[in-house]
């Protein structure tokens, strides 16, 4: 763990640093503060945009000197590579941003991490605690407003009563927030409590214990007095303990008069004993002493990181086009198409918001090559016509800072941004970090890329698939000079408006290269997101998460039955959601399911409620009005795929399907339910049918500015072909209420999609038909 001008301060109060090279400037614990709860209000000054101009290129960057503790200068680690000067950029080309001195241990050089200094045990122990990654040398993941849960096994010797509490500091090492920890698994000395940060930035937080004289009074008096043992001893010692407690009272508040009056009444031995300890363990008193606690041999864990982000790193309805597509038309005169342009493409935006979407998800928009170009549906003997893969970067025009001429300008994308922004949408951008053979970086950088035994270039290949269109680049080969390239080139597109990025294939990328950059980006760029399009093995995708990308695709596409799914929502909300944010796509231009092929326009309502109701963050790509699920033989993605042609759209044609409808009713119905936008409040309710699932979301009050609890039930038909019923088993005491013994309802709930009101109790009886309605998504009040 090192500290830098782009790594945020974080980790285990007194951790070391894990590289050799940052021996010096290593962040020092913060002392331990228990000052009162102030307004969290203040956010972190936004920076401002990077002034553009020609970077250095750094073809053989060189690392900091092992036993240097400090950056070297720019000149030193990045020597200019003379070259002949480049001709003047195209008009859709970007000016360069400018680039800064590596950090040390971000050199891409072996670094050896440590573990944490030998700590001795607390008087009142505490062990395991969650969320925590890599011992604390990474953050967990936390989002303005948005309860996290914080677990640890803490216990003590003998039967003498403790209590513990998880704190959190801001960023300034500010204790806001106490939350009492309950004892979640009886029997296992685990303890959980919930932590609620309110704005972005670098928090941390500890679990502190103690023993608890009163607690330990109030149990073992009323088991001797139920004896008659000890009685007059019971109550002196009851006195001494409120006495103390006393101590920690304001004179003259309510609190102090409470007890003062309760050991009035116990110190009268005429009065009986029931009276005398019933004086003492009144509600009042024990209110008095929630306020001023007594605690004796106060422990505290380490101080763990936790990264909070701005609300859209968690909650978000994305809108997947491909402007080149939107407005394109064939011309029957010249025999050729016409791509759409930005200007065509803002033109749809009115229709995208109209269903409630607020992020409008963009393919690459850069030059494409002409080398190796794929023809329609993947094949390799493209017609003149064919526009080629968005995937395969690079060309005469320009690279990853450059825009295809037959969009437009970097004018017209701006205008585009800005017209996006009236409508409450934020713009995302597809990173492909690829090259196709005729990307400038190919000439310029040839060392960034792999060459073989005969001395050409590797394509990208997935044996037996090739990819002859792409060169795949080398992070080996120059990772400083590679990584300072993409820190401007992602640089320029924030400059111009993009505040989310959409990465393809991280997992095929080096993992020191995406911790180095997210690291400068969060400190950098706060506000920037990054989802990851990390289709891989569970512990590549929850890596990419721990080391800094806000969201992640995931393995929802292909959960379709109800145990899976059941096992893969309490997985994202329970288990991996300190490390993974999800976001549920029930297609992709990449991915169509046999779910979704045979399903029919049922199968897309069904996943589209599953996604918008079971991840704050849910995608739809373009088309899905239209219900587009005839497949490519032999291939688990559409025939006739957008990645390589034009496709043109009729979208009045859907308006029978009813799916556009449902997409801007379950939008409208996540922005009036908070429940719907948090991740880590899922609960499973069984079923007596495997067809239909059924599980709850509920928000604490700390979530909600007016103090509000959400609650909402959703009750799902899977199967597409048939209709079910099923009785549901519900957990009322999540709504804070239990079941009528005589069978009476006690919850009244409204169905949000039909408009329904029906009275429950524990086992509702519910029927959904997949030509009907196939889901119950519930508002739930307390009768």
């Amino acid at each position: 763990m090192t500290t830098n001008a782009e790594f945020p301060k974080s980790g285990a109060s007194g951790a070391k640093s894990t590289s050799s090279r940052a021996t010096s400037g290593s962040a020092k614990p913060a002392p331990s503060k228990s000052t009162p709860a102030k307004p969290a209000a203040k956010k972190p000054a936004a920076k401002k945009p990077v002034a553009k101009k020609p970077a250095v290129k750094t073809p053989e960057a060189q690392a900091p000197a092992a036993q240097a503790p400090a950056a070297p200068s720019p000149a030193a680690q990045s020597p200019a590579k003379p070259e002949a000067k480049k001709p003047a950029p195209q008009p859709t080309q970007a000016t360069q941003a400018p680039s800064e001195p590596t950090p040390p241990g971000f050199t891409g050089d072996v670094a050896t991490p440590e573990p944490a200094p030998f700590a001795p045990v607390g008087r009142i122990p505490i062990v395991n605690v969650q969320p925590v990654i890599q011992n604390g040398a990474w953050p967990a993941k936390g989002t303005e407003h948005e309860a996290f849960p914080v677990t640890a096994t803490v216990f003590r010797e003998g039967h003498d009563q403790f209590g513990a509490a998880a704190v959190l500091l801001d960023p300034e090492g500010n204790e806001v927030q106490e939350s009492i920890m309950y004892d979640s698994h009886p029997g296992l000395d685990i303890y959980k409590g919930w932590l609620t940060p309110t704005y972005p930035g670098n928090w941390r937080f500890f679990v502190r214990s103690w023993s608890d004289p009163l607690e330990t009074w109030f149990h073992d008096s009323k088991l001797k007095l139920d004896a008659n043992v000890d009685v007059e001893l019971v109550f002196l010692e009851g006195t001494k303990l409120f006495e103390r407690a006393m101590g920690n009272m304001p004179e003259g508040s309510d609190e102090h008069d409470v007890l003062d009056d309760a050991i009035q009444v116990m110190s009268r031995k005429r009065v009986s004993k029931n009276l005398r300890f019933a004086a003492a363990t009144s509600d009042e008193v024990h209110a008095a002493l929630a306020k001023y606690p007594l605690r004796d041999s106060v422990t505290e864990s380490a101080r763990y990181p936790v990264a909070v982000d701005r609300e859209k790193a968690l909650v978000g309805s994305w809108y997947e086009i491909f402007p080149r597509t939107v407005g394109s038309y064939y011309d029957k005169a010249a025999k050729k198409w016409v791509s759409g342009t930005f200007e065509t493409a803002a033109q749809d935006l009115d229709r995208i918001a109209e269903m409630g979407f607020d992020v409008i998800y963009l393919t690459p928009v850069h030059p494409i090559g002409e080398t190796n170009r794929k023809g329609r549906n993947n094949t390799l003997n493209p017609k003149p016509e064919d526009p080629g893969s968005p995937y395969a970067i690079g060309s005469a025009e320009g690279g990853h800072d450059s825009i295809h001429p037959d969009l437009g300008t970097f004018d017209d994308f701006d205008k585009f941004v800005a017209r996006a922004k009236e409508l409450g949408m934020e713009v995302a951008l597809d990173i492909a970090l690829q090259a196709s053979p005729d990307h400038p970086w190919v000439k310029e950088h040839p060392e960034w890329f792999t060459t073989r035994a005969d001395g050409t270039i590797a394509f990208a290949e997935n044996p037996p698939k090739k990819y002859e269109d792409i060169y795949p680049l080398n992070f080996d080969n120059d990772p400083e000079g590679i990584y300072q390239e993409i820190k401007r080139v992602l640089e320029v597109w924030v400059s111009h408006g993009v505040t989310l990025f959409r990465i393809d294939n991280p997992h095929t990328k080096a993992l020191p290269f995406w911790h180095r950059l997210l690291a400068y980006f969060r400190v950098n760029h706060p506000d920037v997101i990054f989802l990851s399009e990390a289709f891989t093995k569970p512990s590549m995708l929850q890596t990419l998460g721990a080391i800094g990308f806000h969201q992640s695709y995931n393995y929802f596409a292909w959960r379709n039955e109800k145990k899976e799914i059941e096992e893969y929502l309490v997985e994202l909300a329970h288990e991996s959601d300190s490390r993974v944010r999800p976001a549920f796509w029930p297609t992709t231009h990449d991915i169509l399911t046999p779910y979704m092929q045979r399903g029919g326009v049922p199968a897309f309502a069904i996943r589209a409620v599953l996604a918008a109701t079971g991840s704050p963050t849910w995608g739809i790509y373009n088309g899905y009005e239209l219900v587009e699920n005839v497949a490519r033989p032999g291939a688990e993605e559409q025939i006739d795929n957008e990645k390589y042609q034009y496709k043109d759209r009729d979208y009045s044609a859907g308006d029978a399907l009813g799916i556009a409808n449902l997409l801007g009713k379950l939008n409208y119905i996540r922005s009036q339910h908070l429940a719907l936008r948090r991740l880590r409040n899922v609960t499973i309710n069984p079923t007596n049918n495997d067809n239909i699932l059924c599980f709850t979301k509920v928000t604490k009050p700390e979530e909600s500015p007016d103090g509000s609890v959400d609650m909402v039930i959703v009750a799902i038909n899977l199967n597409p072909f048939e209709a079910h019923s099923a009785t549901l088993e519900l957990d009322l005491s999540a709504f804070g209420t239990s079941p009528r013994w005589d069978g009476a309802p006690a919850i009244e709930v409204n169905d949000l999609l039909s408009g329904a009101t029906f009275h429950w109790n524990d086992r509702p009886y519910v029927s959904l038909d997949p030509q009907g309605q196939v889901a119950h998504i519930l508002s739930v009040k307390v009768l």
